[in-house]
């Protein structure tokens, strides 16, 4: 099994993994870190990320003809859940043992690596993805 194939399997275990959390017993711990300023109810936001998670990640393990796709989608979540991270920085607020200013710093570079892996994983960042990916459609449409 090749490093991007155990990648994609980590990352979408890891995302089921979060999410179940989500729903479960972390569920304060994700809503305190719902910024104030966000329109919707904390605990609505909870749920439906952890459904949002619960779904990418599985989608991310048991999909590998669409993970090109799903590492998109997955990047993008990503992306849309990091002004969170920096709420919970500038705001100070403590969740899941961040309760220091270093802390909540250091956890905003990992975001950037999430979308990483995730493109990574789906194929965005490997020449040799894109072409496999071109094969297969290929014979799919008898080109």
């Amino acid at each position: 099994m090749k490093a991007q194939t155990i990648g994609r399997i980590l990352l979408g275990s890891a995302m089921v993994g979060a999410g179940v959390l989500h729903l479960t017993t972390q569920r304060q711990e994700f809503q305190a870190q719902v910024p104030d300023w966000f329109p919707l109810d904390e605990d609505l936001t909870v749920i439906g990320s952890g459904v949002v998670e619960i779904a990418l990640g599985g989608a991310f393990v048991a999909l590998p003809k669409h993970r090109r796709t799903i590492g998109a989608l997955l990047a993008a979540f990503f992306v849309a859940i990091f002004p969170g991270n920096i709420a919970q920085y500038v705001e100070g607020t403590d969740a899941f043992g961040l309760d220091t200013d270093r802390a909540r710093f250091v956890r905003l570079f990992f975001q950037p690596v999430l979308v990483l892996v995730a493109l990574w994983g789906g194929g965005w960042l490997s020449r040799r993805s894109r072409d496999e990916d071109r094969a297969v459609e290929e014979v799919d449409t008898g080109e």
